[in-house]
């Protein structure tokens, strides 16, 4: 129902009358989901992270104020923000305040909330959907919808998916500890409910 009442908002200028609430409430009662889906162009049942997964992913990826490379030779600032919301790749130099970093990061947790929401297609519970979703702001979307973990889960064999979570502690070649640590939070996360 959020969703749906978001989706109006935003489509009515940011607020619904009483009458519009109404309307809209009287028109939900009588579709279905599948139905109302179609109509607006969104799933209904796509998740978010938690509030608890979004402190986890700040908390992995720290925030840095003044761009840094990565360690493979990709600026980065704020929580982990390669790219900012306008396209443009972050470069050395660069700095942001802590409101623009927690902007950044929200606006890079939507696409990759969309690209675990679209890859997967098994059913998933929010500490499975908070894994792959740091795995994914890690990774890439790319490399997440190309992975083995992936395909495995989406056979439904999720202890095998959560295995593959130790095949990411890479970069630039090289096995890194920092890697190796987040894997294994992430990894402990998703079998939660296994």
């Amino acid at each position: 129902m959020k969703t749906i009442f978001d989706f109006l908002r935003k489509i009515s200028g940011g607020r619904l009358t009483q009458k519009q609430v109404d309307a809209a409430n009287s028109a939900i009662a009588t579709a279905s989901d599948t139905v109302i889906s179609e109509m607006l162009g969104i799933a209904i049942d796509e998740m978010s992270v938690s509030n608890a997964g979004i402190e986890m992913i700040c908390g992995f990826e720290g925030k840095r104020l003044i761009a840094y490379d990565d360690g493979v030779g990709v600026w980065t600032i704020g929580f982990g923000t390669t790219i900012y919301p306008n396209g443009i790749r972050v470069k050395k130099g660069d700095t942001c305040t802590e409101t623009q970093a927690k902007a950044y990061m929200a606006h890079d947790l939507k696409k990759f909330e969309q690209a675990v929401n679209d890859a997967v297609n098994v059913p998933l519970n929010q500490h499975q959907f908070n894994a792959l979703v740091s795995l994914t702001y890690n990774i890439g979307a790319g490399a997440f919808k190309d992975s083995t973990l992936l395909k495995k889960l989406n056979t439904g064999d999720y202890q095998s998916a959560a295995n593959q979570f130790d095949v990411w502690v890479k970069a630039g070649g090289r096995t890194m500890q920092g890697l190796v640590n987040r894997r294994k939070v992430e990894k402990v996360l998703f079998k939660k409910a296994l």
